[in-house]
């Protein structure tokens, strides 16, 4: 990489707190240490779970990101298990989504990042039916509160997802761009993937793996009514890191071409945020460290 060869960013960088392995407070105070400006959180369970985050809870949190001097880039809203496939779970979790949407507006974020479920490519099955008719509503739901229910890529190819929100007809539903998924798991070029998703690209991960071996989507996301079951977090996280398929590493030592990448980013007028994501339960602090210094080489 040539010094002519780096683009220039003004993005903002994030960390997801919950990448700390430390809990949101002692998370956020390891964010601001280690310099970002901003943080993702999960709030699906737990402390930050909408429906028992108190008044009280949400005011003290608030007040902590002020003292830090962190703002949120993004709720992480993914309820897991098939995303949005099964209808009889899409009821419970179209209403928590909601929630989930609520609580980030009041923490001063417009946007909720999630996996709604690997797009299917026969558009006429009832599956797909099924993730357009949610979508459709949490699209109506997210935009009436000017937010975005953003999408994370990789279980699918950048084309077929655009034409899935290019059908639901409003951006309320809209993306969360992950570089690391698509060269891992379906093997899609990042670099065009962001000119094909130009339109609704809301906010990014900043994440690097490698392909190792041929992988069906189904076995690492799920899929209704395939016989794999789909995994959690922590089983996604321990197939990141120990997988034979693919392997998530620190950023710079896989296969997403930064200086590429961020001039597609920078092409296409995206100034959100760059949130580092580090899925590993060996030293990630470490690893998250040096993906903020490997960003900021690309700071003016």
């Amino acid at each position: 990489m040539t010094e002519q060869a780096k683009p220039v960013i003004a993005n903002k960088i994030g960390v997801i707190v919950d990448s700390f392995q430390a809990g949101v407070m002692k998370g956020l105070a390891k964010a601001r240490q280690i310099g970002a400006d901003g943080v993702q959180i999960y709030a699906v369970r737990g402390e930050m779970d909408p429906d028992v985050l108190t008044s009280a809870a949400r005011k003290e949190l608030k007040d902590v990101l002020a003292s830090h001097g962190l703002e949120i880039s993004a709720l992480v809203g993914d309820l897991g298990g098939h995303g949005f496939q099964d209808p009889a779970e899409n009821a419970a979790k179209m209403e928590k989504s909601k929630r989930i949407m609520e609580l980030a507006a009041e923490l001063g974020t417009s946007i909720v990042t999630t996996h709604i479920g690997i797009v299917p490519a026969d558009e006429n099955s009832r599956v797909y039916e099924t993730m357009f008719n949610a979508c459709s509503e949490l699209s109506a739901y997210a935009s009436a509160m000017n937010g975005y229910f953003a999408i994370e890529t990789g279980p699918e190819p950048a084309a077929h997802l655009k034409s899935f929100l290019d059908k639901l007809g409003s951006k309320g539903v809209s993306v969360n761009f992950d570089p690391a998924n698509m060269v891992m798991v379906t093997g899609d070029d990042p670099v065009q993937g962001v000119y094909t998703l130009r339109d609704y690209i809301v906010h990014t991960h900043a994440k690097d793996g490698i392909k190792l071996a041929a992988v069906d989507p189904r076995d690492v996301y799920g899929f209704y009514g395939y016989e794999a079951p789909s995994m959690d977090h922590e089983q996604l996280s321990e197939m990141a890191e120990k997988g034979k398929s693919f392997r998530e590493v620190p950023l710079g030592e896989g296969s997403v071409n930064w200086p590429a990448y961020l001039q597609a980013l920078q092409d296409i007028g995206y100034n959100g945020y760059l949130t580092i994501e580090r899925e590993v339960k060996t030293n990630p602090e470490a690893d998250i460290k040096l993906a903020v210094d490997f960003l900021k080489q690309f700071k003016a």
